[in-house]
């Protein structure tokens, strides 16, 4: 028995909490930066502030995503997880702007990303939950429209604050500006009213219905994921690598090179994976139950075209981390020639960024369906490839151009792949997995967002620093490499269903 396909609306109802995530994601991303520079940041010290959200992410997907496979309630299965993560957000939008100090700000940013996180999660295992497989495409590209048209309303809104209200963008030296707050504030409100649309509006299949649909197929490929069960030895010689090479690392910046705090977490990561692993070899021995040995024997089970897409996630997501982290101070500095985060030049200029954030987030919603056009025409991979070059040239163009309205026209590439990147692989990869295990492997695929953005914000300060003399145009730069090794990467991945 298949899915019924669903209405376009019933689409638009199960999609529509997205918009209100990306409100909170938005803000975040045009405006962080700008806060932690307010109260104090220098500029080598933004990548490891930001450090708190891939982090989080890394922590909190694969729970949520493995809590969500095992939850059912009069809520719902996913629904319940959309609501809280709403609620926690929402609050957090409230408190970031007034924060008082910089490690209140850095603080309040972790808070706000798990609790996005929470909520965003299980949207992606929705669509696989809902929707049949012809229809997948057009789920993930109806988030994708959702995310672009939340983020071109709450990117603007401080410039909209300043431009149409005539509320104050610029305050005294540690102080967040009023533009700022009042567009956090309108943003939790949004957040959590668009999440609860789709709480109303949306009923969920229940786990019988679910095990019903497309019975043969899910289950035979189940059933050979579950039958392939890990190797302790395997595991525990993996395990020590891991931590080994963890901790020869530190060891060796901090000897030789150069050590700070970015770094750190980095190599710590690595020795903490390991650790996992190795404690993971221990359950595995004891025939455990733990939900954090079943994470990590899926991530070793993961089937092929996921393993494939984990790579391009790698550069996709390097790229667009850059781009976050180092827009603001690559414009206010490359292109309207200040540092000064008390000038009115500089305020201006973060408003621009504001507005090219709405920009291509107005273009990824706009494009989000002529990807879907292009898909049935041409492999999706290739479109993928496609939007990814075009990503990569936006992102170099900064380099090159010198008025702000001209950036403009990079930010049409940037958005054209940026809806691609949260439509197209997850497209992809939910054909290739389990009914019954969406929402974990869900999570693990997170690993390879927030990865790339852990090594972003490991190393690109250490770069911009010592490398690039301090300017962070050259951040921009690589990210464009980045996305274009990605481009190449994505023609090898195996489109099945």
């Amino acid at each position: 028995m298949k899915k019924p396909p669903l209405s376009i609306w019933q689409i638009w109802n199960m999609s529509f909490g997205f918009m209100g995530i990306q409100f909170g994601f938005a803000l975040q991303n045009a405006n962080v930066s700008r806060i932690f520079e307010t109260l104090g940041a220098s500029i080598d010290e933004i990548p490891i502030l930001w450090i708190a959200a891939p982090v989080t992410g890394l922590i909190v997907q694969p729970i949520i995503g493995y809590m969500s496979d095992k939850t059912w309630n009069r809520f719902g299965r996913r629904r319940p997880f959309f609501l809280v993560g709403a609620i926690l957000a929402s609050l957090a939008l409230f408190v970031m702007p007034n924060s008082p100090v910089l490690w209140v700000a850095a603080g309040m940013l972790w808070i706000m990303d798990a609790s996005i996180n929470i909520s965003m999660e299980p949207f992606r295992a929705f669509v696989g939950d809902m929707l049949p497989a012809e229809q997948r495409t057009v789920g993930f590209s109806m988030q994708s429209f959702f995310i672009g048209t939340g983020a071109v309303v709450a990117s603007a809104l401080p410039y909209i604050m300043t431009n149409w209200f005539g509320i104050s963008n610029i305050a005294p030296e540690g102080v967040i500006p009023e533009s700022v707050k009042y567009s956090f504030y309108i943003g939790g409100l949004a957040f959590f009213l668009a999440v609860l649309w789709t709480v109303v509006k949306t009923k969920e299949y229940s786990p019988e219905e679910l095990d019903a649909f497309e019975k043969d197929d899910v289950q035979l490929q189940s059933e050979k994921l579950d039958s392939e069960k890990i190797n302790s030895q395997k595991l525990l010689r993996n395990g020590f690598i891991w931590t080994i090479i963890g901790i020869l690392l530190y060891a060796i910046f901090e000897l030789f090179i150069y050590m700070d705090y970015g770094l750190l977490v980095f190599f710590l990561g690595i020795a903490i994976f390991g650790i996992i692993q190795i404690y993971s070899s221990y359950l595995n021995k004891a025939n455990s139950s733990s939900g954090l040995l079943s994470v990590i024997t899926d991530l070793y089970n993961m089937p092929r075209t996921m393993k494939q897409l984990a790579y391009v996630q790698f550069f996709s997501w390097f790229a667009l981390f850059a781009m976050w982290i180092y827009t603001t101070p690559a414009v206010t500095n490359h292109i309207y020639g200040t540092t000064d985060t008390t000038s009115l030049l500089y305020n201006e200029g973060a408003d621009w960024v504001g507005i090219l954030m709405s920009v291509y987030n107005g273009v990824a919603a706009l494009s989000a369906f002529l990807l879907v056009w292009m898909s049935k025409r041409i492999e999706r991979k290739k479109v993928h490839s496609i939007s990814l070059i075009l990503g990569g040239l936006g992102l170099a163009s900064f380099f090159i151009i010198k008025s702000p309205n001209m950036l403009l026209i990079s930010e049409i590439g940037i958005g054209i792949a940026w809806a691609s990147i949260l439509s197209i692989p997850y497209a992809i990869l939910t054909g290739s997995l389990p009914q019954k295990k969406l929402g974990v492997y869900m999570g693990i695929f997170n690993f390879f967002i927030v990865i790339p953005q852990i090594t972003a914000a490991a190393i690109l300060g250490f770069f911009v620093k010592y490398i690039f003399g301090g300017d962070a145009i050259y951040a921009l730069l690589l990210g464009g490499l980045s996305m274009f090794t990605a481009a190449i990467i994505m023609l090898k991945v195996d489109d099945v269903e």
